[in-house]
């Protein structure tokens, strides 16, 4: 029997590694990890859509309620933010949502290019409320960070420009490092379904207001929807926070919690409105 034959090849014909073809490119066109980077953003806004709105009572999600032809709550929500990016600050809106919040998910690619748009389910072995959806934002956020969310619109005049205001105050000396969106309310049933705050008013009207002419005013004490409203005047809309001290933004929601808004700069505007239900 023969043996098999074994294929035979002119030496020189083999390719060793050496010998094959190198691929040449202009320098000029080769791209550097960081091309494939996102640029780092000048703020973070957290924008909790992952809750269940069982108040509100519609088929549809509360933000996505039609206030006019076009627009929406959530429009409305997140004009102030807009402003930011019409300001030239690079703005990464971080969603944070839930399977049946995907019409919102869709909703929001018209703001693809104002916006540097992250998203991330709310993690459930963190919390199941908003405090949970603020814990799962907030490892995507850099640098000084907003909570805006998206069934509250703020009303008045400067209103667009008040969280822009509110993220100013968070670097002006001698503050906390936080400050919020506000409006005056004496109502008790409205002050136990929101972030409730004291604003100390001042004994005499204020000389120089805030840039833009905003009103600013401080915060005494903050509670999370609080059974026992007395004592309370006003309410937060929007908070703003700096960089470092953004890991208690949570403690903001949480019911019961020792809030870190005391202290905190209030950018005043004339009305705050909470749409958790279909007549707003």
């Amino acid at each position: 029997m023969q043996s098999p034959s074994v294929p035979t090849s002119d030496a020189s014909t083999i390719q060793t590694p050496d010998a094959l073809p190198t691929p040449t490119s202009d320098a000029s066109t080769i791209l550097a990890p960081d091309a494939f980077r996102a640029p780092e953003p000048d703020v973070s806004v957290i924008l909790p859509c992952a809750g269940y709105a069982t108040r509100f009572g519609a088929p549809y999600a509360k933000e996505l309620h039609c206030l006019a032809p076009g627009v929406t709550v959530l429009d409305r929500s997140l004009e102030a933010a807009v402003e930011l990016a019409k300001s030239g600050l690079t703005v990464r809106l971080v969603v944070v949502f839930r399977a049946h919040k995907l019409d919102t998910v869709g909703y929001l690619a018209r703001y693809a290019e104002t916006f540097q748009m992250v998203f991330v389910y709310q993690d459930e072995s963190l919390d199941a409320g908003l405090d949970g959806a603020i814990r799962s934002a907030l490892p995507l956020t850099r640098g000084p960070v907003a909570l805006v969310l998206p069934d509250i619109v703020v009303d008045g005049v400067n209103s667009a420009g008040s969280l822009l205001a509110a993220l100013r105050r968070t670097r002006a000396p001698g503050n906390s490092g936080w400050s919020v969106v506000a409006a005056r309310e004496r109502d008790p049933d409205t002050l136990r379904q929101m972030g409730a705050l004291t604003l100390r008013e001042p004994d005499a009207p204020p000389e120089g207001e805030g840039e833009g002419g905003d009103e600013v005013l401080t915060v005494g004490a903050a509670a999370e929807k609080p059974s026992d409203p007395a004592g309370f005047n006003g309410l937060w809309g929007m908070v703003a926070v700096a960089e470092e001290e953004a890991h208690r933004l949570p403690d903001v929601v949480r019911k019961g919690a020792d809030s870190p808004l005391a202290g905190a700069a209030a950018v005043v505007v004339k009305e705050i409105v909470n749409y958790n239900t279909v007549a707003g």
